[in-house]
């Protein structure tokens, strides 16, 4: 993508540098840290002249990026001097001829530590480098255990890369985009950025689907002027109240984000006018002397309570048992005047500026300064550090992992002692095993939930008391993996069903060897790609496993000998691995799945322009993906795969989402041209039952409309109907068309379709 016009005169640059880099050193004076001002003032000097004459894709000077992230790091997350600096020279030694050694000379070790570790995770995100972004994320986490500040910093350099997105290649910000929701959002809520995360979510959305954001922004927007009236309505009296008590105190209704409005919108199937939580109400407080935070918190709540009614099942307190990241408030949601809930939540002034700025806003209520570690965040640090343990998880999987934590909402249940642990909500007595040790989870055999006998696999709830049941000859099973909910147990269990399995791995790598060098294949992507799908396994590991304990030969699928389709099979494996690349010996400890070089037929498309989808009824220059299927009008991307042929993912397809966060090379913008093929899309519609409407509703969409139905399945309870068809149409508008007309017959409610 060219350049966007960047016109600025030298005189004027050197004041926009000069103006925002003032900007930067005034925020850092007005905050608590110590007052460092020359070793910042040195390390800008130092990275002004490193980058002198580059620019940004956007044209202006690069040193802009640094003072931006600089920025971000002191004022929105609440870092330091020795943090501003290391923001200001994060890529100097990425993209410059000064080392980590130079840093160190000029600005000392810390900072040079930063640096370094910020270095060694960058791996060119903007650039052709950045393959498989999973390998990147690992390395970001492995950093986070020797100094957590450079992961903070890493969430600002990638805040303002999102905030500045607009000037990348269409395909790069899908993969930017893509990357940010799955990795880069999670992460920020893991360490407690609320504000951050919220950002980055809607940045995202923005780039993925720019004409629902668009329409979504504009809903709140017109909405605006009746949401503050009831608001006022519902806070007047709180206010009121407030004052009476003599607190001091900042109340503000909070809108909830374009993105998490329409992941509801999406979840539930409801309209933007269905969503009534739009907005919470924060109460934000400074606790009188002689009086402590959480019971502060009790006496408002009690305030609120004797004005409103209180929801019974939606009161959350994050007080007594703070969330993992150190997230501390009261939730209440209370019944508006106007018949609406509305959630109010109450904090002390600490509390709010953990909840925004995450684990860096512990330091400034500790003693020993910014470089301490918090209790909680050293604990989430244990668990990285057992799933990084995992020997050569495939990346994919790690990613997978990683979330399981990452967005799952907590419970908390106590040993039989009292201890009390917090796991992710779905966990099982299993999980409970191997979070306490993994020689407890290789052996469980059983729990006792409030004294009562469980199978392992049992779910626990919020306040069980659980106890584990271990017997020294049970193993671990396979089959376990399907109900862990944690990633320390997903961890734990892999690596000892690997280290039970590797005689059989490396046996079978020996067998697939020899039949590469019998039948003089060279080993590339392709080759192990179709040998895979042949297999019908996913990773050479489960391959090698298969062939190693002889429950898959290679004489059955693959050997010259047996059928005229099997050499036929071996030939064209002879074909693609011939002259390709280099033989690669593989062990058992290389098996995860490879998958960073292109089929030659890669070439033909420019994945750097937007590609053109079209249909012409006989042939068609894409091919769906069996996750997902898209038909014209939705938002799509693109991915090359290993054939070389174009397949469609659904922006919001789960398999999408992966492959937007580790095959960012592979990734194509595209958009739809004519199709002349016909598409299957399922509607759902809800209504009020009544004599003939399955008559109307059919009549009108088969007649009037003229769209074949392909399957109709109608059930009614008591006066309400739900009605699921599949129709075929040629794109969403069509889709659009039909809901809008059935949304206008008698008794009909809703009516969408269902991605």
């Amino acid at each position: 993508m060219e350049p966007q016009s960047y016109s600025l005169t030298p005189e004027e640059e050197r004041k926009l540098i000069d103006d925002e880099f003032a900007d930067l050193l005034q925020g850092y004076i007005k905050s608590n840290h110590r007052k460092k001002v020359d070793i910042i003032e040195r390390a800008f000097k130092f990275a002004r002249s490193a980058h002198e004459g580059v620019r940004r894709r956007s044209g202006e000077p690069y040193i802009l990026h640094p003072i931006a992230v600089a920025k971000i790091a002191s004022r929105e997350i609440g870092l330091g001097s020795t943090s501003i600096c290391a923001a200001l020279l994060h890529d100097v030694v990425e993209d410059t001829e000064y080392t980590v050694e130079d840093i160190e000379r000029q600005f000392g070790k810390k900072i040079a530590e930063l640096v370094e570790g910020l270095t060694k995770i960058s791996g060119g995100i903007f650039g052709d480098r950045a393959s498989a972004q999973a390998e990147n994320f690992r390395k970001l986490l492995l950093t986070m255990s020797q100094d957590i500040r450079v992961v903070l910093i890493k969430m600002a350099d990638r805040l303002h890369n999102m905030r500045t997105l607009g000037s990348m290649a269409p395909n790069k910000q899908y993969k930017i985009a893509g990357e940010t929701l799955y990795i880069y959002a999670p992460l920020a809520h893991r360490l407690g950025l609320f504000s951050i995360k919220t950002e980055l979510e809607d940045l995202s959305f923005k780039f993925e689907h720019p004409a629902e954001y668009a329409r979504i922004a504009s809903l709140i927007k017109g909405s605006e002027e009746k949401r503050e009236m009831v608001y006022n309505n519902f806070a007047t009296p709180i206010r009121q109240r407030l004052a009476a008590m003599g607190l001091t105190y900042e109340a503000k209704a909070r809108v909830k984000s374009v993105y998490s409005i329409w992941r509801k919108m999406e979840a539930k199937r409801i309209p933007f006018e269905e969503v009534y939580d739009l907005y919470a109400m924060r109460i934000i407080f400074d606790p009188p002397s002689g009086v402590g935070e959480k019971e502060m918190c009790y006496r408002i709540y009690a305030a609120l309570t004797d004005l409103y009614r209180p929801h019974p099942e939606r009161i959350r307190d994050w007080i007594t048992v703070p969330k993992a990241n150190g997230y501390q408030a009261l939730h209440v949601t209370l019944m508006g005047p106007d018949g609406n809930w509305i959630e109010v939540q109450i904090r002390s002034r600490k509390m709010d500026e953990i909840a925004e700025k995450g684990f860096a806003a512990h330091w400034k209520y500790k003693i020993g300064g910014e470089g301490e570690e918090e209790s909680e965040l050293t604990v989430w640090l244990r668990t990285i550090k057992d799933i990084l343990d995992d020997p050569n998880p495939n990346a994919i999987d790690f990613l997978d992992t990683l979330k399981l934590n990452f967005f799952s909402s907590e419970i908390v249940v106590f040993t039989p002692k009292g201890e009390l642990l917090t796991l992710p909500s779905g966990a099982t007595v299993l999980d409970v095993a191997y979070t306490l040790h993994s020689e407890i989870g290789n052996h469980c055999i059983a729990g006792k939930v409030n004294h009562k006998l469980v199978p392992l696999s049992s779910k626990l709830n919020s306040g069980d008391q659980v106890e584990v049941l271990t017997s020294q000859s049970q193993t671990p099973k396979s089959e376990w993996m399907s109900f862990l909910s944690t990633a320390k147990a997903k961890t734990r269990l892999r690596k000892e069903l690997r280290r039970v399995q590797m005689p059989y791995v490396e046996e079978g790598s020996r067998i697939f060897e020899k039949f590469l060098a019998d039948n003089h294949i060279i080993l590339n992507n392709n080759v192990i790609t179709k040998i895979l799908g042949r297999y019908q396994v996913q990773t050479r590991e489960e391959l090698f496993l298969k062939l190693g304990s002889g429950e898959a030969s290679i004489d059955d699928y693959l050997n010259v000998n047996t059928s005229s389709g099997a050499k036929s099979f071996v030939s064209r494996l002879f074909s693609l691995g011939f002259g390709g690349l280099k033989p690669k010996r593989i062990r058992g400890a290389d098996a995860g799945q490879s998958g960073q070089t292109p089929d030659s037929n890669a070439g033909k498309i420019n994945t750097k322009k937007v590609y053109v989808l079209h249909d012409d009824g006989k042939e068609s220059n894409y091919i769906f993906a069996d996750c997902c299927r898209p038909i014209p009008g939705d938002d799509v991307m693109g991915f090359l795969n290993y054939d070389g042929k174009v397949e469609i993912h659904s922006l919001t397809c789960p398999h999408a989402q992966k492959l937007k966060a580790s095959h960012g090379d592979r990734l194509l913008a595209v958009r739809w041209d004519k199709v002349a093929s016909e598409f299957i899309a399922n509607i759902r519609i809800e209504g009020i039952d009544r004599h003939g409407i399955l008559q109307e509703l059919t009549g009108m969409i088969s007649s009037s409309l003229e769209i074949d139905i392909r399957r109709l399945n109608i059930e009614a309870k008591g006066e309400v109907f739900t009605c699921s068809l599949d129709v075929k149409v040629s794109d969403t508008s069509q889709v659009d068309s039909l809901c809008s007309k059935v949304l206008k017959i008698k008794g009909v409610r809703r009516a969408d379709r269902v991605k």
